[in-house]
């Protein structure tokens, strides 16, 4: 079984059931059945075969879910991207990735018209009209660019629905992920039909989702979180998506409302704009049953604030675009522990070992390693990162964790931002933890910059909720609640915070501002 039989599975079943809702329309299971046989069809008379390459710069719309699992169905591997990417970090994965069609919104149009001649290997761009007036721009398209240019909602509407899909092992590849390259270049994580089914299946299981769920998808789509536990686990069992195009907190609270939501998925930022809004614009919260938090640890003081004012339980999660990614969540039928990122789901194996890769005691630090059907087959055309990454049948995720005697997982921070103070560790969560339990901080984050008597000093950015506060405040703040040498030695006020499409805190931009100042 993969996830493309799956929907089939359900289409045949229940055809009548809605799959997803978009911008006021619903659209069924048999309807979205339909529309993968289509545009498999489309696909292959375009000539993607199996084992091809298609990129996706889609955002939140119908044409992604429905270009994903067509994708899949005749066994051509999907590679999505971040479309407000630069055209540069948008062509290396191109290449890299050696995409034969790019799916893309009509609102990247332009880079199409620059991008053909530099990627020759690319044979066919499907352009998905969100705006009226795309139809005209298309027809402008110079005559050497037109050939290559194709109107998705043309492709749909001219594919015969009779479609036979192509049969795939499950260690072959479904989708390359690139991860966002915290050091040098983006690398592709290969994930099988497998690891996709497997996660989903585990994450669909450990969450008790069921086809009475209505899930919010404002997560971006082509990221994996979002991919796997508002995507395709929903669709794994018969559940129903509410697609939004973009994160609002008002448009969340609407959503939820209208079509009495049961599951909410967001990353920290998100839950902190949604507990700033006001009580007289928030929406009845009652509907939803979970309320799952991951792609960032999340502030203590901020799971707390928002279970009090929206009486809603948060589990928080864990995982990596290696892993498929699910590896951890608070479970539902025990105990939740704030700050924990609970323990392992179904079928995947976490533990956390020191440098020589023996098992740590109980309480003790040390690198998170994760085994299971949902670990990756490797790094797309980098076999020596790869063996890196992968050691013995486990994956080594470069998070530092611990465990407690009841075998709740912990992440400390990524072993890349452990700062080093006179020889202490000092943990940037550590320290954020204090700052953002300051009833004046609304965001922080911490990073260690070179300091020529301690070899690192503690560098905090916060953004103030009161403008009043001042940089001594927050300092003696933390001197309060933290050791001397973990206290912050720079403080910088900012208006905002460099976050990523899913909103994570960019430490490593802060970092890097810092450095070349």
């Amino acid at each position: 079984m993969n996830l493309v039989e799956r929907v089939h599975n359900i289409a045949v079943q229940d055809s009548n059931k809605t799959a997803y809702h978009f911008m006021g329309k619903g659209t069924s299971y048999g309807e979205f059945d339909q529309a993968i046989a289509k545009f498999a069809n489309a696909l292959q008379s375009l000539g993607v075969e199996k084992g091809d390459h298609v990129a996706f710069l889609l955002g939140n719309t119908p044409h992604f879910l429905i270009s994903l699992y067509a994708t899949m169905r005749i066994g051509a591997t999907a590679v999505p991207i971040n479309p407000i990417y630069t055209p540069d970090e948008i062509a290396y994965i191109l290449n890299n990735s050696d995409a034969k069609a790019v799916i893309a919104l009509d609102a990247l149009l332009p880079l199409v018209e620059k991008a053909h001649m530099a990627l020759p290997a690319v044979s066919s761009y499907i352009i998905c009209e969100t705006d009226p007036s795309t139809a005209e721009k298309l027809a402008q398209l110079p005559e050497a660019v037109k050939g290559k240019v194709h109107p998705f909602s043309h492709l749909l509407a001219s594919a015969s629905a009779d479609h036979a899909a192509v049969s795939v092992d499950s260690d072959d590849s479904a989708v390359i992920l690139y991860t966002s390259g915290t050091t040098g270049k983006p690398k592709g994580a290969m994930l099988t039909h497998g690891n996709l089914y497997s996660n989903a299946r585990d994450v669909g299981e450990y969450l008790q989702m069921s086809g009475n769920d209505r899930l919010i998808a404002t997560l971006p789509v082509f990221h994996v979180f979002a991919l796997t536990v508002v995507v395709n686990a929903p669709l794994l069992q018969g559940a129903t998506i509410i697609l939004l195009p973009r994160f609002n907190p008002k448009e969340v609270f609407e959503s939820i409302k209208e079509h009495q939501a049961t599951v909410f998925a967001g990353v920290p930022t998100m839950y902190n704009f949604m507990n700033q809004v006001p009580d007289t614009e928030t929406s009845d919260f009652d509907s939803i049953r979970i309320a799952i938090s991951g792609g960032s640890a999340m502030p203590v003081a901020l799971l707390h604030s928002f279970e009090e004012k929206f009486n809603v339980r948060i589990s928080e999660g864990y995982g990596l675009s290696e892993a498929s990614p699910v590896t951890c969540f608070n479970p539902l039928d025990r105990e939740r522990k704030a700050g924990s990122i609970g323990t392992s789901i179904v079928n995947v194996e976490n533990k956390v070992v020191n440098e020589l890769g023996d098992e740590v005691a109980v309480g003790e630090v040390g690198e998170l390693i994760v085994r299971g059907p949902n670990v990756m087959k490797g790094y797309y055309k980098m076999p020596e990162e790869t063996n890196a990454a992968i050691r013995n049948g486990w994956l080594y995720t470069g998070d530092l964790a611990r465990i407690d005697e009841d075998g709740y997982l912990y992440i400390v921070d990524r072993k890349k931002d452990l700062i080093i103070v006179g020889g202490y560790n000092v943990y940037p969560r550590e320290v954020e933890e204090v700052l953002f339990a300051h009833p004046d901080v609304l965001e922080a984050a911490v990073v260690g910059l070179p300091d020529i008597n301690f070899g690192e000093a503690v560098h905090a950015y916060v953004v103030l909720k009161d403008p009043s506060v001042t940089i001594e405040d927050l300092r003696d703040y933390c001197k309060e609640h933290l050791a001397k040498y973990k206290v912050p030695q720079h403080v910088e006020i900012l208006e905002e915070l460099p976050k990523n499409t899913t909103g994570k805190i960019l430490r490593r931009s802060l970092k890097e501002q810092a450095l070349n100042k």
